[in-house]
């Protein structure tokens, strides 16, 4: 790990008036970012649009590109936290692989201009095991969806593929990301992937 990635954050905010100051800057810096773009993404137009000083900022982020890389991380956690607390389904309702891959395309779709420079900044940033981190997450919601078991090499190769999808639908600013027909795709990859890697089992 870089000494880049360890000091993302100089100073972990634990007071309530500090945390509260952290999400201002880091919904101002996702607006600048829908609104404007990279070349628009600076310190002075995040203080400015959060209405606090550059040296607040500096205080929490050394620079910009760790603004990036905590909005990348916080977002991580949160489809982590959709994944495992999405409620059972119940029949005749939403299929549950179907589910998981929704919730993961609503976390990428949304204020797609800014995640697609957070998920760069994350593949630029993140250490091996912070990336392997998040992918697990990505496997134990697919787990407790999938109809039959898969084993651990399985759920990597399955979770890789449909997020790999997702991703590079996000970078290439694709215009079909929130579209039924790409989920019906991802949804139909998952599924043929399942049912052969569980045939071959049965062999």
């Amino acid at each position: 790990m870089t000494e880049q990635v360890v000091a993302i954050q100089r100073v972990r905010p634990r007071q309530q008036r500090s945390l509260a100051t952290v999400d201002v800057i880091l919904e101002a810096a996702a607006q600048i970012l829908e609104i404007a773009g990279e070349p628009g993404f600076n310190t002075n137009a995040i203080a400015e649009r959060a209405g606090v000083g550059v040296g607040s900022i500096y205080r929490y982020f050394p620079d910009k590109h760790a603004i990036l890389v905590e909005m990348g991380r916080r977002e991580m956690a949160l489809v982590g936290a959709q994944l495992r607390n999405d409620p059972a389904p119940k029949p005749g309702s939403v299929a549950p692989d179907r589910q998981a891959i929704r919730t993961f395309l609503r976390a990428f779709g949304e204020r797609t201009r800014a995640r697609r420079v957070v998920v760069l900044a994350l593949l630029r940033q993140l250490s091996a095991a912070e990336l392997q981190m998040a992918f697990a997450q990505a496997e134990a919601g697919m787990a407790s969806r999938s109809a039959a078991p898969l084993d651990r090499i399985q759920l990597f190769v399955l979770s890789r593929a449909l997020l790999g999808a997702m991703r590079a639908a996000v970078l290439e600013d694709a215009e079909f990301l929130l579209s039924q027909q790409f989920e019906d795709e991802l949804v139909l990859l998952g599924r043929a992937y399942a049912g052969a890697a569980r045939g071959k089992h049965a062999d």
